[in-house]
């Protein structure tokens, strides 16, 4: 059986929706980051990289969220284009544009306006811009179809579903009134049975909610070295 290592963030969020879609059983292993258990030896032999989530299959370790949607559609044949060329690299496009743009500047538009110890306008500004600008192209990707690559719903609505889940979060309270396609996209899969299931997995474990100090130590090290 599969073990999914989870915490209820973006990126785990699109495996979570991968697994309720296709029915493949696995076991849920929650990692609460707030209180470091992504340092552990146990998950560092898993993923290197000390973030959820991870997925085992076997002798298959896999980490990377873009990774494991990869891993289990190629796995399953499922929730894949066409087999052409020109559809996959559409596929590959999105996916990686996914990983490389919409993730990390979310990320760190979410960090510096929301976390960050003290307030650097010049890196919010920049970082909100370049989630905002990232976020447009989907916006107008999504203007032309009804999913990123056309009328098939593929692991890329997947990657795309785990960050807009936090849209408002990153970009403001009115960031959906200036995004009526991706919300449009967001909520007809988030009306799927799957997605709401996967929604509901946070509920099954608590984790920590409260950014107090411990979970800054864990989540911020590069703070609490400068401070030592």
């Amino acid at each position: 059986m599969l073990k999914f290592y989870y915490h209820p963030s973006p990126n785990p969020a699109k495996i979570a929706l991968f697994l309720e879609e296709s029915g493949l059983p696995y076991e849920l292993i929650p990692v609460d980051t707030r209180k470091g258990e992504q340092f552990s030896p146990e998950f560092l032999a898993i993923n290197p990289n000390g973030k959820t989530p991870a997925l085992v299959d076997g002798d298959a370790k896999v980490f990377d969220s873009n990774a494991i949607l990869l891993y289990l559609a190629e796995k399953t044949g499922r929730f894949l284009p066409e087999n052409t060329p020109a559809a996959r690299a559409q596929m590959y496009s999105w996916l990686m544009f996914v990983a490389t743009g919409i993730g990390p500047y979310s990320g760190q538009a979410v960090h510096f306006n929301h976390f960050a110890p003290e307030k650097l306008p010049y890196a919010i500004n920049r970082y909100i811009h370049e989630a905002n600008r990232h976020f447009n192209i989907l916006e107008a990707q999504l203007g032309k179809t009804r999913y990123m690559l056309g009328d098939t719903y593929t692991i890329v609505d997947m990657a795309v579903w785990g960050w807009a889940r936090v849209v408002p979060f990153v970009l403001g309270d009115d960031a959906w009134s200036r995004l009526p396609n991706l919300k449009r996209h967001f909520d007809e899969i988030s009306a799927r049975p799957a997605a709401v299931r996967a929604n509901a997995l946070k509920d099954k474990h608590t984790f920590k909610s409260e950014m107090d100090q411990e979970a800054r130590r864990f989540l911020f090290k590069h703070i609490t070295q400068q401070a030592a």
